[in-house]
């Protein structure tokens, strides 16, 4: 069976690598030259909506599916008039758009912070009177790792935003007293069967996530698997979806859903029984999925920008190394490290070690 990805980055990189021991092949569309998927599998390269590509595609393949929000929902769309095509078109669509996602999350139940669309600089000026400052401003669309946005702390940061990020759609949302963020990973078959995997407790450092640590008995797990499953029957989801939260003394609220395998679900490929990759792809193929528990304590590391000293790194006990074949640059993630323990004060002694070693370029 062949699966094709729209995208041929990191994501893609290891969807194929959990893939091909279930004797799966894939091919990549991507634009551009070299993509660090394309060590694994045919690298088609094309724009994302290129028809000729697209036909490709789908005359070559038999699933269809993406690595990253930033492919236009059209092209999905149309991929899946002629194949099985998943996540949606829909759930893309609607995980793009930030005010779309938040109305999805409200209709829902499912709580969210204090929000306002905002489609002028007179918009920002209403909001921030009736929500109060500090606020945080976002692009409806595209925009990650703390990229398009702007906290607006004092009423000088207020003049000026909306030219200031580039005079497009925005969302404000009000800032939130939290104690920590976490994150679900889910997965969903095409009949409809949803796993989840242990809740994760996510640390960010300048917008980019930093380490990613699964718990095995969070209090607010099951709060969060049902929010993950109502978004994902709402939307017929099939693949894995992450689900983002801020934790605060009244529980959970929601931040944002990425509808593909995800950053801070990364520990799974050796801490888990079935990673979120593996059972992307068996969902993706039709296939029974895996098992999602924690095997061991464990935690993913991001590598960003530099790489530390790689033999430092292998030489600590419980490390595991990936290197996602990318050329470094500041801000950029050029690959992750694993650390597994017995224990959780092991594990935590051997976070630190590994940090000791980072030397994490974040621009």
């Amino acid at each position: 069976m062949r699966i094709g990805i729209v995208g041929g980055g990191q994501l893609g990189r290891m969807l194929a690598q959990a893939g091909a021991p279930l004797d799966l092949r894939f091919t990549f569309l991507d634009p551009g030259s070299e993509p660090c998927a394309a060590a694994h599998g045919q690298h088609l390269q094309a724009d994302w909506q290129d028809p000729e590509a697209l036909n490709t595609l789908t005359d070559t393949c038999d699933a269809i599916t993406f690595e990253f929000e930033n492919v236009p929902a059209e092209a999905v769309e149309r991929l899946a008039e002629q194949r099985p095509a998943y996540p949606p078109a829909q759930a893309l669509a609607t995980a793009r758009d930030r005010w779309l996602e938040k109305s999805l999350f409200r209709s829902l139940d499912i709580d969210v912070p204090p929000i306002a669309r905002i489609d002028s600089q007179a918009d920002i000026d209403t909001a921030v009177s009736e929500i109060g400052l500090p606020v945080v401003i976002k692009t409806r669309t595209m925009g990650y790792d703390g990229k398009g946005q702007k906290v607006l702390r004092e009423s000088q940061d207020v003049a000026g935003t909306f030219d200031e990020l580039g005079g497009v759609p925005l969302i404000l949302e009000g800032f939130i007293d939290f104690d920590h963020e976490i994150s679900v990973i889910a997965v969903r078959s095409r009949d409809g069967e949803i796993r989840h995997w242990p809740v994760v407790r996510n640390e960010h450092r300048q917008g980019i996530l930093h380490c990613s640590v699964p718990q095995v008995s969070h209090p607010l797990q099951a709060q969060a698997e049902d929010y993950a499953s109502r978004v994902m029957n709402e939307l017929d989801y099939v693949g894995v979806m992450a689900f983002e939260f801020f934790v605060t003394a009244a529980g959970l609220l929601a931040n944002e859903i990425a509808p593909r395998v995800h950053n801070s679900g990364h520990w799974s490929i050796e801490g888990a029984v079935t990673s979120q990759f593996e059972n992307h792809v068996r969902a993706i193929a039709g296939l029974p999925l895996g098992e999602t528990a924690r095997l061991t304590p464990c935690a993913m590391l991001n590598v960003i920008g530099a790489f530390p000293d790689r033999d430092a790194v292998l030489a600590l006990p419980g490390t595991r190394w990936h290197d996602y074949g990318k050329a470094p640059r500041p801000g950029r993630k050029i690959g992750h490290i694993t650390v597994l323990a017995a224990d959780d004060e092991t594990l935590k002694t051997r976070i630190e070690a590994t940090e000791a070693l980072l030397v994490n370029d974040l621009g």
